[in-house]
């Protein structure tokens, strides 16, 4: 169905501790999956020394062999932050709170 509301999504890449490397602002109704494209096809030619790249679960699939061959030479990979399984309510997972601290700073 998709979202109904107009508005704008941001789709952030930082580093470890939370600096903003790659901004984009695209329109509500994109998917996430595609708005995480329009970020990650902005590292073909640029962070060569970036090797892994950690997400939730929202971008699981197909995204993750696209990445994969982004690059030809220093290949990306994109690591998927799951949650536990058989986990119910609020966990805290690793790696996956530094953009919220770049977004609610």
């Amino acid at each position: 169905m998709g979202k109904q509301i107009k508005g704008r999504k941001r789709h952030l890449l930082v580093d470890t501790l939370g600096l903003v490397l790659v901004v984009v602002v695209h329109a509500a109704n994109l998917q996430d999956r595609d708005g995480a494209k329009l970020v990650l096809e902005r590292l073909r030619h640029k962070f060569s020394r970036l090797r892994c790249i950690w997400a939730d679960g929202g971008y699981a699939g197909q995204l993750v062999a696209w990445v994969r061959g982004l690059r030809v030479w220093r290949k990306l990979r994109l690591e998927i932050v799951s949650r536990p399984a058989g986990s119910k309510g609020f966990v805290l997972l690793p790696k996956r709170w530094v953009v919220e601290r770049t977004l609610g700073g």
